[in-house]
């Protein structure tokens, strides 16, 4: 992995802490939170706070996770609510730490000027020891305070100031005032400049987690679903059906098209698609070339067509599909008629726009494995662990083709894949609402090229 992380392509964007006073902060809330210390006095974190130097001295990357459902942070600084999420447990996790952050951006900043900020990502359960567990979840609350409390203190101090002007002899009354001079040199005059960081909920009806080999779970669709890396038969009885795994090809895309999640790029408007087509063909390519033990080259596209060429009749048919694609998108050929059994046929399609984008780009991106920079963009948990399994000439070649495709211009390549970022309420984010107070067999269907498809 170290070529990864040479290449920014891994741990990039993280929060550097290495001033003593942000390191001991830091140390206060570990304890606070885990009962564990660290030695670093130079680490990084993420948007959570998790550091993956730490987790590697306490050797558990879940030290900030126990159990993978209740996810705990540490905030030094607000600038962190622009570091990825590493080791994810559930794919909207950032977003809620990202939301908590911009909705109390203000507080925080003069928060984290004083002390370290601690709390949780509270879910309705505490552990998911079976695949129905996970249904539970449907909300999360983020709960959050200074080490030292300063939240909790503002508010009792402000319950004090209220009871002293309420009260006509409230300025009489010694012990009443002591206890609000005692509060007031710990949290300022909360009279005007009040602390406040209340308790915020989110709705997730809808995620990703990698619990049980990785779970889609869609529940607020016109026809909910379960799709599953695993085999389904192991999951047991679940409260949403269908329960479909990665090889019921033609229910789950029966079930992407009853729900409009999905177009053909070459539907897409403004995107060229002749060059996306090439280049997932490239990535084929590389794969069917390293599995044979052929020599790549320089991996240029002169070099595949060399490949290609050796192989013939031997070419993945996932290739083949988007070659007969490409022609008739360059007018050389005609129209293919790739049903959803053909392997390439998941190669050919992209999340509609909406608030579920991300999530189906990133099941599509399992669904479509070969294609290396939509597996690193949309589920790089996913691209991690399939990095480490293949060659070092496959492993050269990605990290060299992502640094210098992807890395260059990352919001260009993503418009360029995706479509345009969604808007502000189109954003695959869960819902924010107000928080607690303190204290039968499928029929062959047409799908989107108009083929017939076969019974799932």
């Amino acid at each position: 992995m170290r070529r990864l992380i040479e290449k920014g392509l891994m741990f990039g964007n993280l929060v550097e802490v290495s001033s003593p006073a942000l390191v001991e902060r830091y140390r206060r809330a570990l304890r606070h939170l885990t009962g564990k210390d660290t030695t670093l006095t130079d680490f990084h974190i993420d948007i959570s706070g998790y550091s993956p130097e730490i987790g590697d001295e306490l050797g558990d990357d879940l030290y900030l996770n126990p159990n993978g459902c209740n996810r705990q942070f540490i905030l030094l600084t607000t600038a962190q609510k622009t570091a990825p999420l590493l080791h994810i447990r559930f794919s909207t996790s950032r977003g809620i730490l990202q939301q908590f952050i911009e909705a109390n951006e203000a507080q925080l900043f003069a928060l984290t000027a004083r002390d370290a900020v601690a709390g949780e990502l509270e879910n309705s359960v505490y552990e998911v020891s079976t695949p129905a567990r996970l249904f539970d979840m449907r909300r999360v609350t983020v709960q959050a305070d200074t080490i030292g409390g300063h939240v909790r203190d503002a508010g009792k101090l402000a319950a004090l100031v209220d009871r002293f002007r309420r009260e006509p002899e409230g300025w009489r009354d010694d012990v009443l005032i002591a206890q609000m001079i005692e509060l007031a040199k710990k949290t300022g005059d909360v009279t005007r400049v009040p602390i406040s960081l209340p308790a915020m909920s989110f709705e997730q009806p809808d995620f990703w987690t990698a619990h049980f080999g990785g779970l889609y779970i869609f529940r607020d669709l016109a026809f909910p679903g379960v799709i599953t890396r695993a085999p389904k038969a192991g999951l047991g009885a679940l409260p949403v059906a269908p329960v479909m795994d990665l090889g019921d090809r033609n229910a789950i895309a029966d079930w992407l098209e009853r729900n409009k999640l999905v177009e053909p790029i070459v539907q897409a408007r403004g995107t060229d698609v002749a060059a996306i087509l090439r280049q997932k063909m490239d990535f084929i390519l590389v794969d069917a070339a390293d599995a044979l033990n052929l020599d790549l080259g320089q991996a240029t596209r002169a070099d595949l067509r060399k490949i290609a060429h050796r192989l013939g009749a031997a070419l993945p048919a996932e290739f083949q599909g988007l070659g007969a694609l490409l022609r008739w998108v360059e007018g050389a050929g005609d129209w293919p008629r790739l049903t959803s059994e053909h392997p390439a046929y998941f190669y050919t399609l992209r999340a509609r726009p909406g608030r579920l984008r991300d999530l189906v780009n990133m099941l599509l991106a399992e669904l479509a494995p070969l294609d290396v920079r939509q597996l690193y963009i949309t589920h790089k948990e996913l691209f991690y662990d399939s990095y480490r399994s293949w060659s070092d000439r496959k492993r050269q070649y990605v990290a060299d083709f992502l640094e210098r495709e992807y890395l260059v211009d990352r919001q260009g390549a993503r418009r360029a894949l995706f479509g345009p970022e969604p808007g502000m309420d189109e954003l695959q984010r869960p819902e924010m609402r107000e928080g607690p107070k303190p204290a039968p067999d499928l029929l062959q269907r047409v799908g989107p090229w108009g083929a017939v498809r076969g019974r799932g």
